[in-house]
């Protein structure tokens, strides 16, 4: 081959080089993507079914007890109730099963809860009938039951940790499948770049730098915009464009590294969440219990409902973390939007107080009624009041405006605008505000608003935002109205 066909060669081998590398990259984060869905919405999903069903078991373990200690049925109704919670998380485990091993855990842990329970009436029944030295007996045997199968839910639970860490497997294999071949292409285009450094040198360079001694620089300076200087300009323009290849190359890798990093820090999260739910399990039933021993005075009792208030809140909040990769359950029924905002507004008086916010809230008459879940809906207007209260630091004004409207897609709506004077947000960030994460605060976790706006979607509704920095932000929530003001 002549000089030119050569060049052309070995700069079409680089673009090639380069276009598949390019293509690989994008191929591999479709893999990658495949492999995070699989363990996010199979995996993890499942790993956290296993665990609620485990939790539900756990749930049950105490009643009995109880009754025999004080006789009082109530404690007998809280145990149905879990019963049919148990039964519940049983069949979403069912329909979470990925294999014939998995399903026969499962059948084994039905098999013994059914006898579990069955033994556990009879000790009921002992108890009622006041044979309790025999329902004693009866009882410890029923707890050795009891352990067997919470050691299959915990067998059940290691499958999916087991399934989750094989995905994890397939992960980093193909990670180093894309090193190797990014390793491959890099030395390719190096020995290629090496190879056309040679000819230029060799055959153009050299032969130019003759030629520039025997013409004389003067001749240069006398026409700078000659063959050699185009030549130098198109050799420059070639060395940035492989230049900028590898920064997009190097930050390509970084942002799967990225990927992965989150990845990982969201089962950590689900995890750690989980494990905060349980001491929260056992405080609520404590506070039951005083709840029915204590005699209170009213401002005691209310300060009481406040804290079981809040903890309730507190474990509403855990339980949209652990469902956040999921559609929530949500309780549809006929509710007043207005009932929601002003109820909001009295769990949250102490922490407006704290942030020294007062609250305006213009209303003609209550909304119209809307098809929701009251408690998803108050945690929407939650998250929006303590968002505002923040940004405003130490003192400010939220604005809570009320309005029926009509929609072009959605017909008849209510329309809630919640509104701070506040710094406002910037115009820069405004579009990111939604997005799962995405937090300016040094110590929050960014998915309040994104929680809040998958659980109007849910409804049927949207959230917008609107702000203008120095003069407050306006949050608008729309729901499609199914009826009059009551």
């Amino acid at each position: 081959m002549n000089l030119r066909q050569r060049i052309y060669a070995t700069l079409s081998g680089l673009v090639g080089i380069t276009f598949l590398g390019g293509l690989v990259m994008v191929w591999y984060t479709y893999r990658v993507e495949e492999v995070l869905v699989d363990i996010i919405d199979k995996n993890v999903t499942a790993l956290q079914v296993a665990e609620s069903l485990e939790a539900a078991i756990v749930n049950q373990k105490g009643f009995v007890s109880y009754y025999y200690l004080d006789g009082d049925s109530d404690w007998l109704s809280q145990l149905d109730n879990y019963r049919r919670i148990f039964s519940t998380r049983l069949e979403e485990t069912r329909q979470s099963v990925q294999n014939p091993q998995q399903l026969e855990t499962i059948e084994q842990i039905e098999n013994q809860y059914n006898q579990y329970i069955a033994r556990k009436d009879q000790v009921i029944a002992h108890y009622k009938a006041g044979a309790r030295d025999t329902g004693t007996a009866l009882h410890q045997t029923v707890r050795a039951q009891y352990f067997t199968i919470l050691d299959l839910c915990e067998k059940y639970k290691e499958m999916h940790i087991q399934s989750v860490f094989e995905a994890q497997q397939i992960s980093n294999a193909r990670a180093a499948q894309l090193r190797t071949i990014a390793g491959f292409a890099i030395s390719i285009n190096i020995i290629l770049a090496l190879y056309l450094m040679f000819i230029l040198i060799k055959k153009v360079l050299n032969p130019i730098t003759h030629l520039l001694q025997t013409t004389g620089q003067e001749r240069l300076a006398e026409n700078p915009d000659n063959e050699v200087v185009a030549l130098g300009r198109s050799v420059e323009g070639l060395i940035q464009n492989v230049d900028q290849t590898q920064t997009e190359l190097a930050k390509n890798r970084e942002h799967l590294l990225q990927v992965e990093k989150m990845a990982m820090v969201g089962r950590l999260a689900a995890g750690m969440a989980h494990s905060i739910r349980n001491p929260f399990t056992s405080v609520k039933m404590r506070l039951f219990s005083l709840d029915r021993t204590l005699n209170l005075n009213a401002a005691q009792k209310e300060d009481f409902d406040v804290i079981s208030g809040e903890i309730r809140h507190i474990d509403t909040i855990v339980q949209n973390f652990l469902e956040f990769s999921r559609p929530p359950k949500l309780l549809m029924q006929s509710v007043n939007p207005s009932l929601v905002v002003d109820n909001t507004l009295k769990l949250l008086t102490h922490r407006l107080k704290s942030y020294k916010v007062s609250v305006q809230i213009v209303r003609t008459k209550k909304l119209a009624n809307v098809l929701a879940d009251p408690e998803q809906l108050k945690e929407v207007f939650v998250n929006l009041f303590i968002n505002a209260c923040e940004a405003m630091g130490n003192g400010g004004t939220i604005t809570v405006q009320e309005d029926v409207d009509l929609d072009h897609t959605l017909g008849k709506v209510v329309r809630i605008r919640i509104s701070d004077n506040g710094p406002g947000i910037p115009s820069t960030i405004i579009e990111k505000v939604m997005e799962p994460f995405f937090t300016t605060k040094e110590e929050g976790t960014g998915l309040g608003l994104s929680i809040a706006s998958r659980i109007i979607e849910e409804h049927g509704g949207r959230i917008e935002v609107s702000s203008i920095e120095s003069q407050g932000t306006v949050f608008t929530i729309t729901l499609p109205a199914i009826g009059e003001a009551p």
